[in-house]
């Protein structure tokens, strides 16, 4: 929920780099941002109806950096860890596309869990005090039906950096369901 301090935040998650990080360290003077992803889901990647989401990864990173936000994308697609989700393709994809923040394993979905996150990409938003701030979808581009593009993410970072509030703090999540192991 909102205004909940972030959990597991000494959690240590293995990068495709193969460094550790926590959200802790990831937590920068006004927040961070936990983007729940993978290498496949056409939400994330694109398909013919649609863009997905990670051209948009490294824009997003800027626009934190910029306003002291972190950003860490999440893997917690334990089913497939062993295939297109493993440590392995996670760095030839990070790679590929130029990602600039860590992207970590999430070992068994744990902080996925504790998150309730549900889809890739689903994200969360912690104020520079770790309460949650902001969680949902990045914008609404998903909406072949939509009047106007509304973006998110990007006016919540642009609020918690000006030092407002964020006007619109949930909004829901559209993407492929995160693959937990059975």
């Amino acid at each position: 929920k909102i205004g909940r301090k972030m959990p597991l935040g000494n959690y240590e998650m293995t990068g495709s780099d193969d460094a550790i990080y926590t959200l802790g360290d990831l937590l920068e003077t006004n927040g961070l941002i936990v983007v729940f992803s993978c290498n496949t889901c056409p939400f994330v990647v694109g398909s013919d109806s649609f863009d997905g989401w990670e051209g948009q990864y490294n824009d997003i990173y800027k626009k934190a950096q910029a306003n002291n936000i972190g950003m860490v994308l999440v893997n917690s697609n334990a089913a497939k860890r062993e295939g297109v989700d493993s440590k392995e393709e996670m760095a030839k994809h990070k790679e590929d596309l130029g990602y600039k923040m860590p992207y970590v394993i999430d070992k068994d979905a744990k902080l996925a869990d504790a998150l309730g996150a549900k889809t890739t990409p689903h994200v969360y938003m912690f104020n520079g005090g770790g309460k949650l701030v902001f969680k949902g979808s990045i914008d609404n581009s998903w909406d072949t039906k939509r009047e106007n593009l509304e973006t998110y993410l990007y006016d919540a970072i642009t609020a918690i950096g000006s030092g407002k509030e964020i006007t619109n703090d949930s909004t829901t999540p559209r993407g492929c369901s995160i693959k937990r192991a059975k």
